[in-house]
């Protein structure tokens, strides 16, 4: 598994960083791709969507901006969506080696990961094949958006166990099971974010203990709508005020 676990594990702290769940294709979202090779940016990773997953055949425009993101230091997922479950396995292994042929990537964002108990097993056999096919460098990150059984936290390297609106955020609580991990195990994705409520919502994510955040204005529902698709009015802000995505 990635650097990001085993940084803590060794005693450093991880800094609150950014993870991007999916900009929209980069010929229809250049500028947010662009930011993301901006020098100084604290992100721990992007997520790269090209068409529901890899698509049927390499995309030049996505290739360029993996491309980019690698060469500046960016940890590159691919998107995977498992449908809370119901997608076959060899349909997803197919995939994650689309995406590590086509696009190098670096690791796999599992999108609509299911949470139960009763799924852990096969999502477990799934993680452990995604970490053969790249040779046990595969950073993992589970898409709950919400808290899962706790069994999860050791079949990959980060769990999304917050994913929705900031009305809902600004009230949540985290599961006591949590305290035992680090807060590099931890992503909350929030859209709806007033800026004028930005401070609180990194207050909220350093009590709750989520080392990776992706905070945003825009509204529109959660990571499978257009909520998290472009860069947030305030993406400056955030930059400045969580500095350097880096271990210290």
């Amino acid at each position: 598994m990635s650097h990001l676990t085993a940084a803590t594990a060794t005693g450093a702290v991880q800094a609150l960083g950014v993870g991007v769940p999916g900009y929209a294709h980069p010929l229809l979202a250049p500028v947010e791709w662009a930011e993301l090779t901006r020098p100084g940016t604290p992100l721990h990773w992007a997520v790269l969507n090209v068409a529901d997953g890899p698509g049927t055949r390499p995309d030049p425009h996505c290739l360029e901006a993996a491309g980019r993101l690698r060469n500046a230091g960016v940890r590159v997922l691919g998107h995977l969506d498992l449908a809370h479950g119901s997608r076959p396995f060899g349909e997803l292994v197919s995939d994650a080696h689309r995406f590590l042929d086509w696009y190098r990537v670096d690791g796999y964002y599992l999108e609509r990961c299911p949470a139960d108990r009763a799924d852990l097993a096969a999502t477990r056999r799934l993680t452990a094949t995604l970490e053969a096919v790249l040779d046990g460098e595969a950073h993992l990150v589970l898409g709950h958006g919400t808290h899962p059984h706790p069994g999860y936290a050791e079949a990959a390297d980060q769990l999304v166990t917050f994913s929705g609106a900031w009305a809902d955020y600004r009230w949540s609580q985290v599961a006591e099971w949590t305290a035992d991990l680090p807060e590099s195990t931890f992503v909350h994705l929030v859209h709806g974010v007033p800026r004028t409520h930005l401070d609180e919502a990194l207050r909220i994510a350093r009590w709750q203990g989520a080392g990776t955040i992706f905070f945003t204005d825009r509204t529109g529902g959660p990571g499978r709508s257009g909520a998290f698709h472009a860069l947030p009015g305030y993406w400056d802000e955030i930059v400045s005020r969580i500095g350097p995505g880096v271990s210290e």
